[in-house]
């Protein structure tokens, strides 16, 4: 089966002074989605962006033609549903949450997936992937962090290259269309290998922002990904 793969630029390592020009740029150097990370200094010890964030760059999140760009938002956050309803509100249109952030898992899922958009679980390195079967059709997308989450531009973590295999063969077995997304240390020169895992999205934060050419990044990624299996 054919997969598509989707880019998602972080703008956690974008520059925040020129957050609104950030998202345009790279969304026309070749962007699919824009990641955004909300960290809340008590899940993870970082603080970013809250939903009038997201609000505001809901207009700049647009290809040239108008066609509309989702707005990913991955919440490092605990407690969860009330975030999760506040950045439906402002633009978001993929919602991820960490399972062992959230009382009831199923029902956060469930109320993301009433405000229309799409829901999803997050798994952080050392985090076993359990709770997934018992949920798996309310699930739209599974992120798997390939760094510790909390900052920006660390090492990529071996061990979720497994994960990935073992997370393909679920979502292949539940005949569902389930986007399978890693987050962390994803550069051009180990893509491929992410890919041959069974991922089909990846979020690059510094491998792209911190570039001269975003275009540059995004085409030698694609470039990678045209070989995967």
């Amino acid at each position: 089966m054919s997969r598509t793969f989707r880019i998602a630029p972080s703008i956690l390592s974008a520059d925040f002074a020129r957050l609104g020009e950030e998202v345009r740029n790279v969304i026309d150097a070749g962007a699919d989605w824009i990641h955004f990370d909300v960290m809340d200094n008590h899940y993870v010890p970082n603080l970013t962006f809250g939903p009038m964030v997201c609000q505001a760059l809901r207009k700049h999140s647009v290809k040239a033609d108008g066609t509309k760009v989702p707005i990913d938002v991955h919440l490092m956050v605990q407690p969860v549903d009330a975030l999760a309803q506040a950045f439906a509100k402002s633009g978001a249109d993929v919602i991820t949450f960490h399972p062992d952030a959230s009382a009831h898992v199923d029902r956060t899922l469930q109320l993301i997936k009433a405000e229309g958009c799409q829901a999803g679980l997050v798994f952080n390195p050392a985090m076993p992937i359990d709770v997934l079967e018992w949920v798996i059709d309310k699930v739209d997308v599974v992120l798997l962090m390939s760094v510790n989450p909390g900052f920006g531009g660390q090492s990529f973590i071996d061990s979720a290259l497994r994960k990935a295999e073992k997370v393909r063969k679920l979502i292949d077995a539940s005949g569902r269309d389930i986007r399978l997304e890693i987050d962390g240390g994803i550069k051009v020169d180990n893509i491929r290998r992410v890919a041959d895992a069974g991922v089909d999205t990846f979020v690059a934060g510094s491998a792209i922002f911190g570039q001269p050419s975003y275009k540059a990044v995004i085409d030698a990624m694609r470039e990678e990904l045209a070989k995967a299996a």
